[in-house]
């Protein structure tokens, strides 16, 4: 987690800070390391939400590009009494879910029907082999409204996981990471 209550302030993780869960109101610890991202993290194994998973660089990059009072909003159902953290949420409740890792075809569907109104953004550059064959497809993609570095994609079913091109929401994928890829 990015975020955690701190004196009733969502607060980034810094050494040697306690804080409560925004989402079960747990306590929580600060992780402020030098192998990952420094964030908060449970005191104790929980089952605070079971969508939970760490963040990498790239993932907590595209976070940053969003106002902070859009980050890490705790998203409830009423009926269900569920509640999961939404990596992004606009003003309009448009959720934007960053994906590094793989995500089971369950899961992915669980939360296209919590979130309902969303858009997937995937990390292109996990798996090298994803790139080299979206680079190589030329003859299958077209420059979107003469933007360089958004494409449209014919014939997704050779270059993209089935998975992904099940979805019931937009799928974006992005090619270019927290670096310039060439």
């Amino acid at each position: 987690m990015q975020f955690a209550l701190v004196d009733n302030n969502r607060v980034e993780a810094r050494p040697n800070l306690k804080g409560a869960c925004l989402c079960c109101s747990q306590p929580v610890i600060a992780k402020c390391g030098t192998q990952k991202i420094w964030h908060w993290a449970h005191r104790s194994k929980t089952a605070c939400d079971n969508w939970w998973e760490s963040e990498t660089e790239w993932h907590r990059t595209w976070k940053n590009n969003y106002p902070t009072d859009w980050q890490e909003k705790i998203m409830y159902d009423e009926k269900t009494k569920e509640k999961h953290i939404a990596d992004v949420c606009t003003d309009d409740n448009l959720v934007l879910e960053f994906q590094h890792s793989h995500i089971e075809h369950e899961e992915r569907i669980s939360r296209e029907q919590f979130y309902r109104d969303m858009v997937w953004i995937i990390d292109g550059t996990r798996l090298q082999r994803d790139f080299f064959r979206f680079k190589n497809s030329e003859k299958a993609r077209l420059n979107y409204k003469g933007n360089k570095d958004i494409f449209l994609i014919f014939k997704p079913e050779k270059f993209f996981s089935s998975s992904w091109l099940k979805s019931s929401v937009p799928v974006i994928f992005d090619f270019k990471g927290t670096e310039q890829v060439e």
